[in-house]
């Protein structure tokens, strides 16, 4: 039976705050954990006036300390953008304040612009293709040290000798081929990357190697949905991410908007493109449209979990298309 997930980017409205963003995330993740999700991932973005989860382990450690039983993680850290030994210590210290309820799930994209990428690392010397060999480095940082004590040994305090799960993500092949090579969990973003889905799963069950904890591939699928009372309801409360989305692509990234009819022709029902054709996967719908599009897809991808975001206006309604998604996993 595939669980269900969350990734929020602490989206900031058209009108609202970082604040306010905050403020929603604490409340969707307090319902969630009461609605039976698996776990709650945030996303590091830099530049971006719609999302406020830039300081990603921040933002975490704020929802993390305020709900008691769900898994609070990264969906995910943007590797590239920093020193392995500081996300150790970053993840660490999230362990230690949280015992048993921190996920780091990794990429290699900057998670921004070329630009705001030069910002972050002040050069570009970071080479996003060495990131197989910074996952290395960094899951070496959680190992208790065999040479403690020893002059030069670099360690992460806190942060060695702490179980800390790690997820590879990736909109491509290079990360289902890491994720295979490492024997570990891999997140596929086929919420925006769906063309590069189906290659993406079968290369990476088909190059698997067990690993002392994941002896078995373990698949986390990203799907956009927007559920309400009814299929009308649920187009017109989608036109909000399609806006944002639209002017993304033309290099111009905005505050989510309200809803406006006038994207409504772009919601196209999931299904009636073929999946290896599809840009994003997207349900959008009542709750019978919804579930059908899931099985459908849970169904073509035998995914393991599948990690719902859904970019809504009003904090009701995507509460709202949260609960409808619990629902079925009753």
């Amino acid at each position: 039976m595939v669980s269900f997930s969350v990734l929020d980017l602490a989206t900031i409205v058209q009108g609202g705050t970082a604040a306010d963003a905050f403020r929603h995330s604490v409340d969707l993740a307090q319902h969630v954990e009461r609605w039976g999700f698996t776990r709650y991932w945030l996303a590091e973005h830099h530049n971006m006036p719609g999302i406020a989860s830039a300081a990603t382990a921040i933002v975490i450690a704020h929802v993390a300390g305020a709900t008691r039983t769900i898994r609070v993680g990264a969906g995910g850290i943007m590797l590239p953008n920093h020193a392995p030994l500081v996300v150790a210590e970053q993840f660490g210290t999230l362990e230690s304040l949280f015992p048993g309820r921190i996920d780091l799930g990794l990429g290699r994209a900057p998670g921004t612009d070329h630009t705001t990428a030069r910002a972050l690392r002040r050069t570009l010397n970071s080479n996003p293709d060495a990131f197989p060999q910074d996952v290395l480095e960094l899951m070496s940082y959680f190992q208790a040290s065999p040479h403690e004590g020893e002059p030069g040994a670099v360690r992460a305090v806190p942060g060695a000798g702490l179980k800390i799960p790690i997820y590879i993500l990736g909109s491509s092949l290079f990360g289902a081929q890491v994720a295979a090579a490492l024997g570990l969990p891999y997140a596929f973003a086929s919420h925006f990357a769906a063309p590069m889905l189906l290659p993406a799963i079968e290369t990476y069950r088909r190059n698997f190697r067990p690993s002392a904890d994941h002896p078995e591939p373990y698949l986390i699928l990203g799907v956009n949905v927007v559920a309400a009372d009814t299929d009308d309801e649920a187009r017109l409360v989608a036109t909000s991410g399609r806006q944002a989305f639209a002017s993304l692509r033309q290099g111009k990234p905005i505050a989510l908007p309200p809803p406006d009819p006038s994207f409504e022709r772009e919601v196209v029902p999931f299904g009636t493109i073929p999946l290896e054709e599809v840009q994003s996967v997207s349900m959008v719908g009542a709750p019978a449209t919804v579930r059908e599009g899931i099985e459908h897809f849970a169904e073509r991808t035998r995914a393991d979990e599948l990690m719902i975001v859904s970019h809504v206006y009003d904090h009701n309604a995507r509460l709202r298309s949260y609960e409808i998604v619990a629902g079925m996993m009753r």
